[in-house]
């Protein structure tokens, strides 16, 4: 049983897993399809109209797609609901089930023990009544059996009808069902814990929502806000997690490394205690050996050092074995090590191979680089191979990280390569293993040698031996046994090590070449990758170059359409005046747009307001509700009411957010038409002042009039449509407020109702109620939980949706530039082709001229011919005559033939001339075209000047937003003054406050110090900074004359005045700021400072969050800078790729509709600017959030102390008036940094505008013959205008003169300021007593003071210089401007006379014909948009179909998630139905029981029958009720099998029809299903035709139009026929009278020959000085930016050195602080050696003195000496004798030998036969003789003096070697030379060195001491030597002071022979060496 529920409690935890599994995935998936639709948006697509189209309709598709998505998941999250719901429902019915089972089972046992008891009883009795045999009873028999069975059935019964609900102690699963209950009710408590949490964090944002709401109207955007703050946190988490989990990972680390170390150090510690229990039982055996054998003999003790001797030997043997198996050790660890550096080679190797590849991957990505260079002209594929790029170099620094990785692992751990350090270790150590080695073998020589010299010395000293000598050196073989066994342990231990870490490393190199072969495999597949990327990409070049190739075709199509359009300029003439109507209408449009927006607001406020009600009425009826629960009389259907209340509630919550987030839109709309009001009006207005230029310029203000037409009626219809759609929602929202107030009028009826029920049903409906509470606060948490994970989908889909929007952002800009860019090329390309129109027409002229006379000169030629011909007949004809003999005819022949050869030479002549002629023709049309060539390259000239002139035009914008910036500078250092000075005057606290938070966080420390300035102070410096002020604001004026006359100068004149209104707002609130300072710093009584003190200290934390608010502020403004100015240097870098581009950009101007693309580009830029407002607008929102905190702040500060600081109530409404002020000067300043971006994008467009305006102007030059007059008149205007602009600057230089007189006065005024100010700091000082400071403060304050008004001054000074170098700049690009403006002047007349003479013959059927053209090339064209309309169409339809079928497959995806969510529900179901056989099957064990039960009762009654029968003696009876019995029994079970069987049956057949009533809830679901998204897929089609129909009705109105217009055009066509009839007819009658005046043309032609050569020349005169004047230019320009940049290098360099001076001043400060340091304890040091010196100058005199005494004493210790050797030669002491002799006792026995040859020495014998007598006497000792030799002298009494402190250490050394060491310090040099160098005297601070030494010193010098402390040491003396004190009487130590050496005691001063002196070293040694030759 146990093992079964437990079976169905994991499967439905994995079912439950698995749904939530596929709701996360499910989740998952709608949030990758909102990624893919959203970076679908992204792609780049050709044409921009289309781009603009698709991103709109996948915006429409992924806002369907997310409806759809939300409803389905809605509807799943009821689903899972209901599955939950059902699931605790059984789990209930289950427990309760095992439990009533549990109780029966127990009760069943019991039963069954009560009955085998009854039985056993009555077996018993039916025992003994067959033992007895005789009954004597008598009664009825089957009363008692009918009694028993009916008791027991009827228990039974009860018992199983009854099922007490008792726990059954012995069952098996007990334990497991109890922990899981457990379980179940922790997890309950903690979710019940988490739902607290929940709702107080809906209260605390509840809370926080309507504090904003009450603060302001623009804070509806507190959930996007909170929303950022979660991510904000989620982030914040996962950064903890991650730095956890890098933690976690040191951790175990670290902990691997521990344990290694720990492991090591046991074994360590292991291996030493082994060590010491071995060196402890060797110990234990050595002394077990040796304490026995020291009391027998000596014979003994020699057998036991032989043994040991030997064990040592074997010992040492073994030791040898050990050391040869380690030197086979390490041979083994030398050619592992060798292995291991041939694999670290091969490693090397393959690093040097991957480092090759990483190279070649290196070379690879440039080549792709250099590819991608090229390419940048191909705009379209840019951000295709930029991310390749970018995914090869992620992958290149994938390889490098990994390749480090490599090199860097064996510095983390040793895991992949063996390093050359480690191998460098190991060969250190190798060799230090070695060094053991030898140094072992050396000691086990010498082991061997001493085992030697102590066989010889103990078969010598046999005899003499004593019992402690053997155990000494038992002793020191043991020390030099563990020493050994010591090294030997470690070296094996470091073999083992070496070992285990050769093995790691192996292991670890094994790794390496893995992974090393792992990351060779990759590196060779992303080769691969990136070669097929480059084939990819080569292929894609291919593609880019065809496309390229077409493209130019088309341009060049394009440019045969482009010279069409000049002749709809007489069309759009027209236009002009229904423009102005329109505007009319326009205006009238807006003001019904006013009146509409009105009414909706006030539409809004009414459903507000009714909302309210609504919300009050609910809040009523809810507390009834309560009231009602809580006085228990609740209806029976009351609380399935309160649950659809319940429901409704939510939906109207739901719907009243939608509807709060509805008008928030309607109010951002309303905004945006605000905005669109203004931008109209301005438009409206521009228009009217464009209307006067227009007579001047008709054709270019029909092209911009037209243009802003097309635009006016697309805002008109973007308002209409955005007014239809205000008008829907608000529809609406009133459906759905009448709807709520329904519902909320039924709810209140049926809430009257409820409380007229009767009290009884209700006790009953409250339980219910109880429990579906119960069930409603899961289902609570449950969708919490969803929410939470809505909220989460919600976040990263806004944060998609912002990406998106970024790019969309930058798009637009991108778009908008490149029609900016379009347009000017459009127009320089009709400028250009009219040029070349109007050349190729003169040249036709010519070219036409030239053939009119070709053909005449041709039929001259043909009439000579003929004539020739003629001739030649006549000539044949003559020769025939000839013929025939005529003698009289002769002379006349030849008269003819002479007159013939006349005219044949005349007719070759003129032949010769006409060649001559048609040569000059030719050379003429030769030097025509030069001269078109000549033309362009001056267009071209012109075309970079207008370049240069907008460059210009960008930097006067620049100039001005720095004068703006400047203007800022001054505000904020005016409104700094204004905190400062009122710090300095306390009286109105409100302002202190609110200014301190504006301030700099820098005056925080000096805040407190400043109040104690004087009054008078304050006063002068507030007097200084009005005069500096005035004089700023007298520049600013002159400065705004300046800019007003220079305005005129430059060409856009309205942003100019925009930018001086807003200087003179500037100045106007730097007017009001030094109001506000002689305000401040009129009054100034200094009262309740210490409470200002505590405020600003509470305020302090305020002003840094308002100031980090501005911070934020300030930061946007740079950034948006920054941006305009990125943005420039972009355009101006891409100029040339958009030259490329060209082309390109003609087509797809031809190609997109016009109407439809510009509506489209205009909805995007709407879209954008709204959103780009909604930004601004949640900054405004959370700024006023911030002020309205800190106000609440103050407020509450302000309360609290209020008490001690004693303020009025009226001080906190001024502290309120100044925060309003102050948040409208907040929204000013915002206000203006929205003008100053709208003013400089308006200066972008408008600059565009003008450059278009001058290509105009250009090709109107060189096009309209007709404006010559209108030009010359123009031109006398311009010089008028020239002399004007004269005046001007005449003026302007007088104004600058009077600027520098005045910067002079400033100047003067400065330096009053100065001396002012430096007679402010005595005066401060002179006051700092009176107001009883201490002096240092107010001197700090004043110098503080000082250096902050300096720098007010440094900055004012440096705006004056800015303002002057305005000047300068303005007045240069005056001059400039007017000298462009002659030059152009002056080219243009000249072009246009040199023109006028050749355009006027030709103009007249040159225009006719290209009229005609241009109108066939309309129509054309016309029907070429007609058919890319189409096309787009198509596009579009395809499109959607694909965005249709990609719908399909996520409802098919969707629908298969459902159908598994459905499975799981049924293999859920099916569980269910397993638990229910289960329960049956137990229903009949437990019925089986029961009849077992039965059948032993019936048995039991059966046999006290038959006792009773036996008794009876009726045995016949007997055996019948027996039989009866049986029959009857096997009836019953044969019953109860049948009643089993049809109870499985029914149960069965009601699972069965459960099941299929299921599968029908299934089926309807899933046909409401279908159904919802039939209707949707319906709606949505209807949707996608109605676009259609809406489009198609769009596209008949354009082709009506383009069919009226073409029929305008046959119209016209037919009337240029006739025309073009009536003119050949004109023409044809002229031609005659062109014959007439060919010969005056002929003149005429050589005339104008002459005529073209000098204008000609003229033209080569005018191109030689335009290029010198270009050249002039461009030096001028480069000066200019010389000088600039010269300036500017100064003004850095200057600005350097400052800082460069600054940090040297704060250098010299601290190294002077140093300094002073030094020299005072340079001073006290000073004074001590002072001190010092007059101590060392006193101990040098009495020095000296002792020097002079020593001296004498000296010479006559010489003296003395010299007697002493005369008399002592040949002598030895007694002393010396008596110290040897008692010294032989005193050394060891086996040293003896070395006394006795000294001694032998001493008294002259040789060494020989001090030798032989040693070995003589060494058999029978030497105690004989020695007794003889020394006789029965007694040993004499010597005085110890205290023994050198080397002779403690030397007692267990031998004679001879102390004696050696004796004579080695006596003969060393003990007294070095003194030293009198100042620098070695210590200070009296430092301690004594060598305090020792002192004191042995100190201690020798007492007798001669000269009153100093014995610690003390005089560094003048230096220590003498402590062998032989000099004085008797220093000697501290008694006889027998220390147990050394007689030899090595100080000889007594008792006897004077032998008394040693302070001699030098040489002398000493020398005596010495005397000493001992004697």
């Amino acid at each position: 049983m146990s093992s079964w529920l437990g079976g169905i409690g994991s499967g439905l935890g994995q079912s439950l897993g698995n749904v939530g599994g596929s709701l996360s995935s499910f989740t998952g998936q709608i949030s990758n399809f909102t990624k893919d639709m959203l970076l679908e948006g992204v792609e780049e697509v050709g044409d921009a109209s289309t781009e603009l189209q698709m991103s709109n309709s996948k915006l429409a598709d992924s806002e369907a797609a997310f409806t759809s998505q939300k409803s389905e998941h809605e509807r799943l999250r009821t689903l899972y609901a209901e599955l939950e719901e059902k699931l605790e429902a059984s789990e209930i019915q289950i427990e309760s089930q095992s439990a009533e089972y549990r109780s029966l089972l127990q009760q069943k046992d019991v039963e069954i023990s009560h009955l085998k008891a009854r039985q056993s009883g009555l077996h018993e009795e039916f025992q003994t009544l067959q033992k007895s045999s005789q009954s004597s009873s008598v009664g009825p028999a089957m009363l008692p059996v009918s009694t028993t069975s009916s008791s027991t059935t009827s228990s039974s019964a009860s018992s199983f009808l009854s099922r007490p609900s008792g726990t059954h102690s012995g069952f098996h699963g007990d334990e497991m069902d109890l922990s899981d209950v457990l379980w179940s009710q922790q997890e309950i408590n903690r979710l019940s814990n988490e739902v607290l949490r929940l709702e107080a964090e809906v209260t605390h944002w509840r809370r926080i929502s309507q504090a904003s709401t009450a603060t302001g109207t623009g804070n509806g955007d507190q959930g996007e806000i909170l929303k950022l703050q979660r991510t904000i946190k989620d982030l914040r988490e996962e950064m903890r997690r991650e730095v956890d989990e890098h933690q976690h990972e040191l951790t175990a680390l670290q902990d691997v490394q521990r344990q290694k170390m720990s492991d090591i150090t046991r074994r360590h510690k292991d291996d030493l205690a082994e060590y010491e229990e071995r060196i402890e039982e060797l110990e234990e055996q050595i002394h077990g050996g040796v304490s026995p054998a020291s009391s027998p003999s000596d014979a003994s003790k020699m057998s036991d050092l032989q043994q040991t001797v030997v064990a040592l030997q074997e010992v040492s043997d073994q030791r040898e074995e050990q050391l040869q198996e380690k030197s086979a050790g390490l041979e083994e660890a030398q050619r592992k090590q060798a292995s291991l550096q041939q694999e670290k080679d091969e490693a090397q190797e393959e690093n040097t191979e991957l480092l090759q590849n990483y190279t070649r991957l290196q070379t690879s990505v440039t080549e792709l680089q250099t590819r991608v260079l090229e390419q940048e002209g191909k705009s379209l594929q840019k951000a295709q191979l930029e991310q390749e790029i970018q995914a090869l170099r992620d992958k290149l620094t994938a390889a490098e990280k990994e390749i480090e990785g490599l090199k860097n692992l064996d510095e983390a751990e040793p895991k992949e390569e063996v390093e050359h350090a480690d191998i460098l270790e190991l060969n250190t150590i190798i060799g230090t293993l070695r060094q053991e080695r030898e140094v072992l073998e050396q000691d086990k020589l010498d082991l061997e040698e001493r085992l030697g010299l102590s066989e010889d010395q103990r078969g010598s000293s046999s005899a003499a031996a004593e019992s402690g000598e053997p155990q000494v050196f038992v002793e020191d073989l043991k020390l030099e046994l563990q020493r050994r066994e010591k090294a030997l342990r470690n070296t094996e231990e470091e073999r083992d090590t070496l070992m285990s870490e050769l093995e790691e490393l192996d292991r670890q190199n094994q790794e390496a070449t893995q992974h090393m072969i792992s990351v060779k495999e990759q590196l060779s597949a992303q080769l691969k990758e990136s070669e097929a990327e480059l084939s990819s990409l080569s292929a894609e070049l291919n593609t880019t170059k065809d496309q390229r190739r077409a493209l130019e075709e088309e341009l060049e199509n394009q440019k045969e359409k482009a010279s069409q359009s000049a002749f709809t300029l007489n069309d759009l003439h027209m236009g002009k005046q229904q423009l102005e109507r329109s505007v009319k209408e326009l205006k009238d449009k807006l003001g019904n747009a006013h009146g509409q927006s009105k009414e909706a607001r006030r539409e809004i406020t009414e459903l507000k307001k009714t909302l309210r009600e609504r919300e009050e009425q609910l809040s009523g009826a809810k507390a009834a509700l309560d009231e009602e629960r809580e006085t228990g009389s609740e209806a029976q259907g009351s609380d399935e009411k309160v649950a659809a209340k319940e429901r409704e509630l939510s939906d109207l919550r739901r719907e009243f957010n939608e509807m709060r987030s509805s008008q928030e839109k309607a109010l951002s709309e309303d905004y945006e038409l605000k905005m669109e009001n203004r931008r109209l009006k301005e438009e409206s207005e521009q228009a009217l002042g464009k209307s006067e230029e227009l007579t001047k310029h008709q054709k270019e203000s029909q092209a911009a009039l037209s243009r802003t037409l097309r635009e006016k009626d697309t805002r008109i219809e973007a308002l209409k449509l955005e007014k239809s759609q205000l008008e829907g929602e608000l529809g609406q929202v009133e459906r759905t407020l009448a709807q709520q107030a329904k519902q909320y009028q039924q709810t209140i009826e049926e809430l009257s109702r409820a409380r007229s029920m009767d009290a009884s049903a209700l006790q009953m409906e409250h339980e219910r109620a109880v429990k579906l509470n119960q069930d409603k606060d899961l289902d609570i948490a449950q969708l919490r939980r969803d929410a939470e994970q809505q909220a989460s989908d919600h976040r990263d889909t806004n944060e998609m949706l912002s990406i998106t929007v970024a790019g969309q952002k930058q798009l637009t800009d991108l778009l908008q530039e490149k029609d900016v860019f379009m347009d000017t090329l459009k127009q320089n390309a009709s400028d250009l082709q009219k040029e070349m129109q109007n050349s190729i027409s003169v040249v036709k002229k010519e070219a036409d001229a030239l053939k009119l006379a070709l053909e005449e000169k041709d039929k001259q030629l043909g009439g000579m011919k003929e004539e020739n011909s003629h001739l030649k007949e006549e000539i044949d004809r003559i020769g025939d005559q000839q013929g025939r003999p005529q003698p009289l005819t002769e002379p006349r022949t030849l008269d003819i033939i002479t007159e013939l050869e006349t005219e044949i030479t005349q007719l070759k002549v003129s032949r010769n001339i006409l060649e001559e002629e048609l040569q000059t023709l030719r050379r003429s049309t030769e030097e025509l075209q030069a001269s078109v060539l000549l033309s362009q390259q001056s267009l071209q000239a012109q075309q970079a000047e207008l370049e240069q002139a907008h460059a210009r035009h960008q930097q006067t914008t620049l100039n001005y937003d720095r004068l703006i910036h400047a203007r800022d500078q001054e505000i904020s250092r005016l409104q700094d003054q204004l905190s400062e000075s009122r710090v300095h005057s306390p009286v109105v606290q409100g302002d202190v406050i609110l200014h301190e938070e504006k301030s700099q966080t820098l005056n925080q420390e000096n805040d407190n110090e400043k109040h104690d300035l004087s009054k008078v102070e304050i006063d002068k410096l507030v007097r200084g900074i009005k005069e500096k002020e005035t004089e700023i604001s007298q520049l600013n004026e002159k400065n705004i004359s300046l800019t007003r006359q220079l305005d005129q100068l430059v060409v856009s004149r309205e942003e100019a005045g925009k930018l001086s209104q807003m200087i003179l707002q500037k100045d106007l609130e730097i007017q009001a700021l030094h109001a506000r300072v002689s305000m401040a710093s009129g009054g100034g009584h200094s009262q309740d400072v210490m409470y200002l003190q505590q405020q600003l200290q509470a305020y302090a934390v305020e002003r840094e969050q308002v100031i980090a608010v501005l911070n934020e502020k300030a930061r946007e403004n740079s950034q948006l800078r920054s941006d305009y100015h990125r943005l420039m240097d972009i355009i101006q870098g891409k100029e040339a790729a958009l030259l490329k581009l060209q082309q390109e950009n003609q087509r797809l101007s031809t190609m997109s509709d016009p109407s439809g693309s510009q509506e489209m580009f205009k909805e995007t830029i709407q879209n954008l600017s709204r959103i780009i407002r909604e930004k601004d607008i949640e900054i405004d929102a959370l700024t006023q959030k911030c002020q309205t905190l800190v106000a609440v702040l103050q407020a509450s500060g302000g309360e609290n102390g209020g008490g001690s600081g004693g303020v009025s109530s009226n001080q906190f409404e001024e502290l309120l008036q100044e925060r309003d002020t102050l948040k409208q000067q907040v929204k000013k300043m915002e206000e203006w940094k929205q003008q100053v971006i709208t003013t400089v994008k308006n200066m972008q467009h408008e600059s565009a505008q003008l450059q278009e305006e001058l290509m105009k102007l250009q090709g109107q030059v060189s096009a309209d013959s007709d404006c010559s007059s209108k030009l010359s008149v123009d031109y006398a205007g311009l010089i008028q205008s020239y002399e004007h602009k004269e005046r001007r600057l005449g003026s302007l230089s007088q104004e600058l003169a009077q600027v520098q007189q005045s910067i002079s006065q400033l100047s003067t005024t400065k330096d009053v300021l100065l001396g002012k100010l430096d007679s402010v700091a005595p005066e401060g000082v002179a006051d700092a007593p009176s107001q009883q400071t201490p002096p240092t403060l107010s001197s700090e304050k004043l110098r503080e003071e000082i250096t902050r008004l300096r720098s007010q001054l440094a900055e004012k000074e440096h705006m004056i210089r800015t303002l002057q170098e305005n000047n300068h700049r303005l007045s240069n690009s005056a001059s400039d401007t007017e000298s462009e403006q002659r030059n152009r002047l002056e080219e243009v007349r000249l072009v246009k006379e040199r023109l006028e003479a050749l355009q006027r013959s030709v103009r007249e059927k040159d225009l006719l014909i290209k009229s005609k053209g241009d109108q066939l090339g309309n129509v054309s064209e016309a029907l070429r948009n007609r058919e890319s309309d189409n096309e787009v169409l198509k596009q579009a339809v395809t499109n959607l179909k694909e965005r249709a079928l990609i719908l399909e497959l996520d409802g098919r995806q969707l629908k298969e998630e459902n159908e598994l969510v459905v499975s799981r529900s049924r293999e859920k179901e099916s569980e269910f139905r397993a638990l229910q056989e289960t329960n049956m099957q137990f229903s009949l064990l437990l019925r089986e029981k029961e009849f077992e039960l039965t059948a032993v009762s019936e048995k039991s009654a059966t046999v006290e029958r038959m006792l009773k029968d036996k008794e009876q003696g009726k045995s016949g009876e007997l055996n019948q009720l027996l039989n009866e019995l049986k029959s009857m029994q096997d009836k019953a079970v044969a019953f109860q099998h049948e009643r089993d069987q049809v109870m499985m049956a029914l149960k069965q057949k009601q699972m069965a029809t459960t099941a299929v009533q299921t599968e029908l809830q299934h089926v309807r679901d899933k046909e409401q299903r279908l159904n919802l998204e039939l209707e949707r897929l319906r709606n949505h089609l209807l949707d996608i035709e109605d676009s259609y129909t809406r489009e198609a009705l769009a596209a008949e109105d354009r082709e009506s139009e383009l069919r009226r217009r073409v029929n305008l055009l046959d119209e016209r066509l037919a009337s240029s026929s006739s025309a073009v009839e009536k003119s050949s007819q004109q023409a044809s009658m002229q031609v005659e009278s062109l014959q007439e005046q060919l010969s005056g043309a002929v003149k005429q032609r050589d005339d104008a020959l002459i005529h073209l050569r000098t204008s000609q020349e003229q033209v080569n005169q005018y191109a030689v000085s335009l290029s010198n004047l270009q050249m002039v230019l461009e030096q001028f320009q480069q000066e200019e930016k010389a000088m600039y940049s010269s300036e500017l290098d100064r003004l850095k360099k200057e600005k350097d050195e400052w800082k460069r001076k600054a940090e040297r001043l704060h250098d010299q400060a601290s190294s002077l602080q140093i300094n002073l340091d030094e020299a005072s304890a340079a001073l006290e040091s000073a004074s001590r050696l002072s001190d010092q010196l007059d101590l060392n100058e006193e101990q040098m005199e009495e020095l000296k003195k002792q020097v002079e005494i020593r001296q004498e004493m000296l010479d006559e210790v010489q003296q003395k000496l010299m007697s002493l050797l005369n008399s002592t030669e040949g002598k030895i002491d007694k002393v010396l004798m008596r110290n040897l002799f008692l010294g032989y006792f005193h050394t060891h026995k086996d040293k003896r030998a070395d006394v006795l040859r000294l001694m032998g020495s001493v008294l002259g014998l040789s060494r020989e036969d001090v030798d032989k007598m040693l070995e003589d006497d060494g058999r029978h000792g030497v105690t004989g003789w020695v007794s003889t030799w020394l006789g029965g002298r007694g040993a004499q009494s010597v005085p110890n003096t205290p023994q050198r402190p080397t002779s403690a250490q030397t007692l267990n050394s031998s004679f001879s070697e102390m004696f050696v060491k004796f004579l080695e310090i006596e003969s060393s040099p003990s007294m070095p030379a003194p030293k009198l160098l100042v620098h070695e005297i210590t200070p009296l601070s430092a301690p004594p060195p060598r305090r020792t030494n002192s004191a042995a010193s100190g201690s020798a010098a007492g007798g001669s001491s000269f009153g100093k402390r014995p610690g003390e040491m005089n560094p003048f003396l230096a220590p003498r030597s402590a062998a032989v004190p000099l004085l008797a009487g220093s000697s501290s130590g008694g006889p027998g002071g220390h147990g050394g050496h007689l030899l090595m005691k100080p000889i007594s001063a008792a006897l004077p022979t032998f008394t040693p002196v302070p001699v030098s070293a040489e002398s000493g040694g020398a005596v010495l060496k005397d000493l001992l030759k004697q």
